[in-house]
């Protein structure tokens, strides 16, 4: 690798750190917000949450699309920088991240309906204060089943990663390790909570740790590090 590919790598290597700063505050924000608003137990309590922090809610959307938007940015610019170490691993992570952001704009959907659908509570003269509730209560719902389908695919992204960056010789092998460890937490995630509800209570604050370590550590990796240049030759494989 010449001097010229070094400071290239390394400046896609910022740029996709920062991407991706934008990605975990963006959802981390949305969700955080999501998960307190949402009473399982009750739909008048989840109304009466969104109607007292309205503003929140709707700056809750907009962070969620902002990250959304940054997800698919970042997987250009981890395109860019991996595509030469292997090419059709780079485009499954592409592909996977395209879907990954289409079902979460579904899920956008769901949550911003919910607030239009309250808004317009007037229009709806044929439905009771309750039944209003209820019919709220469960777009956002819809929201968060949404959240956990698409969980697998935040899972399965991370598995071509771990290989790119196993491969690449730029960026440390341990990363792939942790990543792949996220990977397997957020899959794990996602069908524990479609299969085995119950189970998936139990496991959820264990999974919430490893889902973020691998990508904690490769979001601090890019943005401080960006590329080690320790090596003088990148490995390829086609």
């Amino acid at each position: 690798m010449n001097l010229q590919e070094v400071k290239e790598n390394k400046r896609t290597a910022r740029i996709a750190g920062l991407w991706y700063l934008v990605l975990a505050i963006g959802a981390g924000y949305s969700w955080m917000y999501i998960t307190k608003t949402f009473v399982a137990e009750s739909a008048v309590s989840t109304v009466q949450n969104i109607l007292a922090t309205e503003t929140q809610y709707v700056v809750s959307i907009l962070f969620s699309i902002v990250g959304q938007i940054g997800f698919i940015f970042l997987a250009l610019a981890l395109y860019r920088l991996f595509k030469n170490v292997n090419q059709i691993q780079a485009r499954l992570m592409l592909t996977l991240v395209i879907i990954a952001v289409s079902v979460m704009f579904v899920n956008i959907i769901f949550q911003t309906a919910a607030l239009v659908f309250l808004n317009r509570a007037s229009y709806f003269t044929a439905f009771s204060t309750e039944q209003i509730s209820e019919l709220t209560t469960m777009f956002l719902h819809l929201n968060i089943i949404g959240v956990y389908v698409v969980d697998v695919f935040w899972g399965l992204w991370l598995f071509p990663l771990a290989y790119l960056v196993y491969k690449s010789n730029f960026i440390p092998k341990i990363i792939a390790y942790v990543l792949v460890l996220s990977g397997v937490s957020y899959t794990i995630d996602s069908l524990s909570f479609i299969i085995f509800p119950e189970f998936h209570t139990i496991l959820r604050s264990y999974l919430s740790i490893s889902e973020a370590l691998g990508e904690v550590v490769m979001l601090l990796w890019l943005l401080i590090k960006g590329v080690s240049t320790s090596k003088k030759k990148v490995e390829t494989n086609e």
